[in-house]
């Protein structure tokens, strides 16, 4: 079974982002285009600036003239339309009265308004008296207003420093606009916190922290998802929430690039919906293998399970492995059902402890313990690492499901690297076990192979 012959490009929406272009390609147009392709949609541009940009920051800026700003606008709403159109840098008010002019002429349904004034750099990107102009002309007309919290505190006046603050910040510029109001608060501390206000109902969206440098155009891109979802057809609190888990992955998934702060990584969204079934068919290919080689004897009483996640897992159900567990039969084991995502939250928090502090180790396999096993295994030159249950504080011990994730965690952080093998000795009510460890589930099916063959 392989991977369809054919993809096609299908066009879900047509989305215009109106900002200032970044030669660097991590913000502003560059972000937004390439977000909304990668999303199905089709981008179209209104260029208000250029930047002279990188990841170390703004050297200099060229505005266009409000009059090319206009007839770019009437060239691309005129002839392809929009189903969702997003505003970026502006740079000066005579641009923000000419972009007003054009969206209440053409009228989208949905638009989404990044009040980008300042860069991650601290380079001003909205002259001082343009931010009336752009609370005046545009808020009025937008669907959803995107401030971060330096831009939400410039809007209303006093300083942004919790999320009380924020919830009072976001009904104060609900004020301003028929939309819904956004409030990014990405900068405080604590889990990534953002909040929705519609006028209503006051919605708090929660992704875990990242600690990286690299979230440069973190802003663009968020807006341009969600503009490119709402497009698309989901709901605006859909296309939020789809927003904020696409900019968590792009940041999760960015990497070095320059000398300064990096680009987040759009192409995460994608890279992990295309693997899902090469992850389900490589964990499948290699537990044929085992089976095959009849490893029945490595086998443990509590049985055992082969796990695989996907890139940037996070979650028990980003990883796959086999429902019902891989069960001892004769010199062999059977498999009771294909490999499925979420299928099993143990081999999970072992792959997603070690996946937490190095990305690449992405499988598992539990095997029977035996002290004979452990010198086979470093008579042929595997890593080990091990803990002691016993030193479990009870805090864990008591709490459901943390016991792995504490012993990995343990050998993790005591040794700075990922051991071939994680083995402990077992307590009370818990049988001694080895977890072999890899990159993918053909290292591990390797490395259990090796370790068969040289075994007493």
């Amino acid at each position: 079974m392989g991977w369809p012959v054919f993809f096609r490009w299908v066009i879900k929406a047509r989305i215009v982002t109106i900002a200032g272009s970044d030669s660097g390609g991590g913000a502003g147009l560059q972000a937004d285009l390439k977000v909304i392709t990668l999303l199905g949609g089709y981008g179209s541009s209104v260029v208000t600036a250029l930047t002279a940009q990188n990841t170390l920051g703004v050297q200099d800026i060229f505005d266009v003239s409000p009059e090319f700003v206009q007839k770019q606008m009437q060239a691309v709403l005129s002839d392809i339309g929009a189903d969702a159109v997003k505003t970026g840098m502006l740079a000066r008010g005579d641009i923000i009265s000419r972009v007003a002019r054009e969206l209440k002429k053409y009228r989208p349904r949905k638009l989404v308004i990044d009040p980008v004034m300042v860069s991650q750099s601290g380079q001003s990107l909205l002259q001082d008296a343009a931010v009336d102009r752009l609370v005046a002309d545009l808020f009025p007309l937008a669907g959803l207003v995107t401030p971060n919290l330096s831009e939400a505190a410039r809007l209303v006046g006093f300083p942004l420093r919790n999320p009380a603050g924020m919830k009072r910040a976001a009904r104060r510029i609900k004020e301003k606009t028929r939309g819904a109001v956004l409030i990014k608060g990405g900068h405080l501390e604590g889990p990534a916190l953002d909040i929705l206000f519609d006028g209503d109902r006051l919605e708090e969206i929660t992704s875990p922290r990242i600690a990286t440098p690299h979230t440069h155009g973190t802003g663009c891109s968020y807006s341009a998802a969600i503009a490119t979802f709402w497009g698309q057809g989901k709901s605006l609190p859909e296309a939020v929430r789809a927003g904020k888990s696409f900019i968590h992955l792009a940041i999760r998934a960015a990497r070095p690039l320059g000398q300064g702060h990096g680009p987040t990584d759009p192409y995460a969204w994608i890279e992990t919906a295309l693997e899902r079934y090469p992850v389900l068919q490589a964990l499948d290919r290699s537990a044929a293998r085992l089976q095959e080689a009849a490893i029945g004897d490595l086998i443990p009483e509590v049985q055992t399970n082969f796990g695989y996640a996907l890139p940037y897992a996070e979650k028990p159900d980003d990883v796959a492995a086999f429902p019902g567990r891989l069960v001892r039969l004769k010199k062999s084991f059977a498999i009771l059902g294909a490999p499925d995502f979420g299928a099993s939250r143990h081999v999970a928090r072992i792959i997603l402890t070690v996946m937490g502090r190095h990305p690449e180790y992405r499988s598992a396999l539990n095997i029977r313990f035996e002290e004979s096993w452990l010198k086979a295994a470093r008579r042929l030159g595997f890593d080990l690492g091990g803990f002691d249950r016993r030193e479990e504080p009870s805090r864990i011990k008591h709490k459901e499901g943390s016991s792995l994730s504490w012993g990995v965690g343990r050998v993790l952080e005591k040794t700075g690297r990922v051991p071939d093998l994680i083995f402990d000795r077992g307590d009370v009510g818990k049988e001694p076990m080895i977890r072999v460890l890899g990159k993918n589930p053909a290292e591990v099916a390797d490395k259990i192979l090796l370790l068969k063959k040289g075994l007493p």
